[in-house]
């Protein structure tokens, strides 16, 4: 039995086509249709189609948030060692590629981001400056600890966390590469800590 109110399932149905045909290329009459209801009853729970889009926005966002290791906070107080950071990073990334909400909310971005100016900067936000700003202040704190050599925080983030977003990417394309992507990630971690570690025990 599905027990989402009438609002969730057009939200649902937004989603779904947002982000597999695009925002500009959805009409409001092809989500009633998803759902079952007629055009007018759209309109008495949102008041227009960007108004379905701004909710679904403020909905992923929330989820992704509740879920994120993208915080100063999931760093405060850990061991990260080579170990715990690899499960960290790992674990992260499986939830990002398996959760639907997030994976069509990610895909939405991608396919919006050169046609809606407000859905670009949400991509760049999400996608880019909340990853690179806590693989930065991962790095920093490695480097107070002395498991880092005393180099460039933020091009070690970026050379630590941009070749994970692209295999993210990869595995949206080619979902049936998750494991290869995995042990490339891992692989990726150690030789970071291999180039920039100090002798100190990891």
């Amino acid at each position: 039995m599905d027990n989402r109110s009438t609002k969730q399932k057009i939200l649902d149905a937004a989603l779904d086509l947002f982000s597999t045909q695009g925002f500009e290329a959805t009409s409001v009459s092809q989500i009633a249709y998803e759902v079952g209801i007629r055009k007018a009853s759209v309109y008495s729970h949102f008041a227009s189609k960007q108004e379905i889009l701004e909710s679904l926005m403020q909905e992923t966002m929330k989820h992704y948030e509740r879920h994120t290791i993208f915080s100063e906070d999931s760093i405060a107080d850990q061991d990260l060692s080579i170990e715990s950071i690899t499960e960290m990073i790992v674990g992260q990334i499986r939830y990002i590629i398996h959760e639907p909400q997030i994976v069509k909310g990610r895909k939405m971005l991608t396919v919006e981001q050169f046609r809606n100016p407000i859905l670009a900067k949400i991509q760049t936000k999400q996608n880019y400056t909340n990853v690179m700003n806590f693989f930065a202040g991962l790095v920093k704190e490695l480097i107070r600890r002395g498991k880092l050599a005393d180099n460039d925080p933020e091009i070690m983030a970026a050379q630590l966390c941009l070749p994970i977003s692209v295999w993210i990417n990869l595995c949206d394309r080619e979902p049936e590469r998750e494991d290869e992507v995995t042990e490339l990630i891992k692989r990726h971690i150690i030789q970071f800590f291999e180039i920039y570690g100090t002798d100190e025990k990891q």
